[in-house]
């Protein structure tokens, strides 16, 4: 049996691949205001705006490609059982060769009805008003905006709960539920946090700090494991 690694990615790991941070320091994503375009509010409000929006960010996903920390991670599998936990909705810990990833706050490649969150498609190209699901709702980006349950957020415990070693990578453990999952580690569980500015975390006796860029403290975390 190999040992449980788990790993809960942000924003940061994603944006050395030229991805825009979530939410920058004057609250806008890519010039919106985020719950004008991340939001059921901004949905009702003005739907074409949201679907325009993540249809860019799409191709943004797509013209991206994974850098040295999701290849990095994923070469941890010949040692660990590693399970990726992220709250990024891109595919670069896939296409970097992780083959164990839950994705907390939904998938950039993936579109749901309206009317029922659990009629999910894969999506490459636009998604366009007008474009209807086998019940005859309209299709939404598999995304889960500010408001919304996270539905993977369960799953998600029963795995750190399970870690031999938990890892933090590129999040500022600000958005919840996702930067609570650190509490749910065994206590005596080596934790590692990986960012250039690493939040202040209090309370853990246990806790490795290496402030660096994602891919610079990855390969300073494999040197390490």
């Amino acid at each position: 049996m190999k040992p449980k690694l788990v790993v809960l990615t942000g924003a940061g790991i994603s944006a050395e691949s030229g991805l825009r941070t979530f939410r920058d320091s004057d609250g806008l994503w890519e010039g919106h205001d985020v719950y004008e375009v991340a939001s059921p509010e901004g949905w009702l409000k003005n739907p074409e705006l949201v679907l325009d929006f993540y249809n860019d960010r799409r191709q943004d996903v797509k013209a991206a490609m994974p850098n040295a920390a999701h290849t990095g991670l994923a070469t941890l599998e010949d040692k660990y059982d590693v399970c990726i936990i992220t709250q990024n909705v891109d595919d670069l810990h896939e296409r970097g060769g992780s083959t164990r990833v839950l994705h907390l706050h939904g998938e950039i490649f993936k579109m749901r009805s309206v009317k029922n969150d659990r009629l999910v498609f894969d999506i490459r190209q636009d998604i366009k008003m007008g474009d209807l699901a086998a019940d005859g709702g309209q299709l939404r980006p598999h995304i889960v905006w500010f408001g919304e349950a996270v539905p993977m957020i369960e799953a998600a415990l029963q795995e750190v709960r399970k870690a031999d070693i938990f890892v933090v990578i590129g999040t500022s453990l600000q958005v919840y539920p996702a930067a609570g999952l650190l509490h749910y580690a065994k206590p005596d569980v080596p934790k590692y946090i990986i960012d250039r500015n690493v939040p202040l975390v209090d309370g853990f006796g246990s806790l490795i700090r290496i402030e660096k860029p994602a891919t610079a403290g990855v390969m300073e975390l494999l040197a390490i494991l």
